[in-house]
């Protein structure tokens, strides 16, 4: 069994959707399913080889006034049944951010089921990630009459004049949650980051979700930094305090939780702020618009970096990986995402192909056939990456060379893992829909003087090659469109 002091330095992350899986295990059984009786054998499945923490998305008590916004709002209502056409009303559960408490919901098993899913984890050497919503809370959270002064507040000209903005609640005018971008969230009400009191609360509270997980993924974290929060708020806020809001609130939860990693939702390059990791938005962006020079560039960040970064394909916010690359793209993106350093985020159904992402407001979605063939490919990349530790130890960024009537090797991404224990890894990845080649010189200098084997990890095949070239011209690599080689030295 894991401990919460176990985390590795680049952990694997699996994400599920905990109001769609419970509500497919209990159709499947015929009778409701909570966190307290997920049988072993969906434990089993829940804690892929090779993964190392699982985040349970969505385990929070929902808001009834929030799912009675939600069921009003005719655009969400056709989001709704564009994700799945046989819409049932009782599928609509309300978003899991609009928290109206930070106590795991009872139609999921409640505190008890909760800690038991934290259990059934940690017997499967997996960490337990549950979600933090800094930036708004539900309209029927106790905060709203209890603590008025944690909120963004307004007067009666500002509802008069913008009542999709504003709302009102215990005789106060409050304004609902929204980032600078996009049109204000109507379910949610706007917590003040400028205000000392709701710093404090939002440590205490922190706090209490870590005493019941082992990592806290904290939602659109860069909406609380201070910059950001003055440029959607402006003087409404009040005077923008000298220190940053996460600094200050991390620096609280650290005194009655050291061990707890920190995991920051986060874009427009406001990283790091105290996480352990932050989101790797470009380099998802990058994959996608399948762009090699783009990834590589990005790749020659500092390592230190890099480190702390979660790379992903999908997630619950993203398309489905499956629904914007092929099955070669894909794959070349996924062993790519893999093999990287940093943490790696996994999301269940993106084994199996599934293309459709049901809105969070969502406990079913739509039945789709899944690919064996690929999930059975994801789970051999997971368990060869951890098996054989190919992110062990010092890892490097490679260059590839061409000939001047032969560039194709910009098409090819490479990069090795020098273990501590003496394994080395080499990743070369073809990020094209065309044949590339090139040569990849190796930089370990015991290569000359010997022959070597070399094994792909994924195909299963091995080769010998002379170390002295490999060394020098380099590793001559030719791959077809969106090919990739995971290899092993002997």
């Amino acid at each position: 069994m894991v401990t919460t002091a176990d985390w590795p330095e680049q952990p694997v992350i699996y994400e599920i959707n905990t109001a769609v899986w419970l509500g497919g295990l209990s159709r499947a059984a015929g009778r409701p399913v909570t966190l307290a009786d997920v049988a072993a054998a969906d434990w089993d499945a829940a804690v892929p080889e090779g993964a190392g923490a699982v985040w349970l998305m969505g385990v929070w008590e929902r808001s009834p006034a929030g799912l009675a916004i939600a069921n009003g709002n005719d655009g969400l209502a056709a989001s709704f049944r564009d994700a799945l056409p046989d819409l049932r009303p009782d599928d609509v559960i309300g978003s899991p951010y609009c928290v109206r408490r930070y106590v795991a919901d009872e139609r999921f098993g409640g505190p008890d089921g909760l800690a038991a899913a934290r259990a059934a984890l940690a017997a499967r050497g997996a960490r337990l990630v549950l979600d933090y919503v800094p930036n708004h809370v539900a309209p029927d959270h106790p905060w709203v009459t209890s603590h008025p002064e944690f909120f963004v507040r307004g007067d009666e000209h500002d509802l008069a004049a913008d009542p999709e903005a504003w709302m009102t609640a215990g005789g106060q005018v409050l304004a609902h949650g929204r980032d600078p971008y996009f049109p204000p969230w109507p379910d949610v009400v706007q917590l003040n980051a400028f205000s000392p009191d709701l710093r404090a609360a939002a440590a205490e509270t922190l706090s209490s979700i870590a005493d019941q997980c082992d990592g806290i993924r904290c939602d659109m974290a860069m909406l609380m930094t201070n910059p950001v929060f003055a440029r959607t708020w402006g003087g409404r806020a009040g005077p923008e305090p000298s220190g940053e809001f996460w600094p200050a609130v991390l620096g609280m939860l650290r005194s009655a939780h050291p061990e707890t990693v920190l995991i920051a939702e986060t874009y427009w390059d406001l990283e790091q702020q105290g996480f352990g990791f932050c989101y790797d938005k470009r380099l998802y962006d990058r994959l996608l618009a399948e762009d090699a020079t783009a990834v590589r560039g990005h790749l020659h960040a500092d390592l230190s970096y890099q480190s702390r970064l979660l790379r992903f394909l999908e997630n619950h916010d993203e398309p489905r990986v499956a629904s914007r690359l092929a099955g070669g793209p894909e794959r070349a993106a996924a062993v790519a995402i893999a093999t990287l350093p940093g943490a790696t985020m996994w999301h269940e159904g993106q084994f199996e192909g599934r293309r459709v992402r049901p809105p969070v407001f969502l406990s079913r979605r739509p039945d789709e056939p899944p690919d064996e063939g690929l999930a059975s490919w994801y789970r051999r990349l997971l368990a060869s990456v951890a098996g054989h530790r190919v992110r062990a130890g010092s890892w490097q960024l490679l260059d590839a060379t061409g000939w001047p009537d032969n560039q194709s090797c910009q098409q090819l991404l490479a990069w090795t893992w020098d273990g501590d224990g003496g394994g080395r890894h080499l990743v070369v990845v073809n990020l094209s829909g065309e044949p590339a080649q090139g040569r990849i010189p190796l930089g370990w200098p015991e290569l000359p003087g010997r022959d070597w084997r070399l094994t792909d990890l994924l195909a299963g095949t091995e080769f010998g090659r002379d170390g002295g070239e490999m060394a020098s011209p380099g590793l001559f690599v030719s791959l077809d469109p969106w090919q990739c080689h995971l290899l092993a030295l002997h």
